[in-house]
């Protein structure tokens, strides 16, 4: 049996850095990303003849847009977008992140629910890069909240978006509700038995087929 990795991009939808007034973290999704990050690195799932493992790129919007990020010079509000650009005046860490969104295989979108809909640095990030980049390729939605509906409204939107940007997403959905009742800061389960847990190995497991599947073709035309 031999080993197939793909190349997974991981988007973080928040790009929140502060404490609300009520207490808990500055970004409950740093718990949802150190849980499925460990769940990625871990993964070695037959598929076929072969065995899937995840080779992981992570961006977060802190990042990207912080300070010499690689998305700095155009900002959230999406100022200058890279197919609006001459390549030849892109910034290098642009160029390499367009790059690593190009040769992706797969992706996965981490993201809470502002306002019942998508956040805004979700939507920007993603947004910078054209839908070349993202064409004939699946992705997977993960949403949480720190109530009961684990961000499934902004999931149906985001959904959408995913359409139109090519990479299209699988049917099976993760949604963590109440996220700091289910993991704890660094990520690990409170409680390894959650039915909840169980949502994100089945929405691998379709992610991986449609993303061998995806890769097959495109190397046939």
């Amino acid at each position: 049996m031999t080993t197939t990795t793909l190349k997974t991009v991981i988007f973080l939808g928040s790009a929140r850095n502060i404490t609300p007034p009520w207490g808990g973290d500055s970004r409950l999704g740093d718990r949802v990303i150190k849980w499925v990050k460990s769940v990625m690195e871990s993964r070695k799932e037959p598929l076929g003849a072969d065995t899937i493992s995840h080779d992981i790129r992570i961006i977060d919007p802190i990042e990207v847009f912080g300070p010499n990020g690689a998305l700095s010079y155009s900002g959230g509000e999406l100022s200058k977008p890279t197919f609006f650009m001459d390549q030849s005046e892109l910034p290098a860490a642009a160029k390499e992140l367009q790059q690593a969104i190009k040769e992706a295989d797969c992706y996965l979108v981490v993201s809470p629910e502002y306002n019942h809909t998508i956040p805004p640095a979700l939507s920007s990030v993603m947004g910078h890069f054209g839908g070349s980049n993202y064409k004939c390729k699946p992705s997977g939605i993960i949403t949480y909240s720190p109530g009961i509906f684990g961000g499934m409204r902004a999931a149906m939107i985001i959904q959408i978006m995913l359409h139109e940007l090519g990479c299209l997403p699988v049917s099976k959905l993760c949604g963590i509700g109440n996220v700091s009742e289910v993991l704890n800061a660094d990520g690990t389960p409170i409680d390894p038995n959650n039915r909840m847990l169980n949502q994100l190995p089945d929405l691998l497991q379709q992610l991986e087929w449609m993303a061998v599947a995806m890769a097959n073709q495109r190397k046939l035309t």
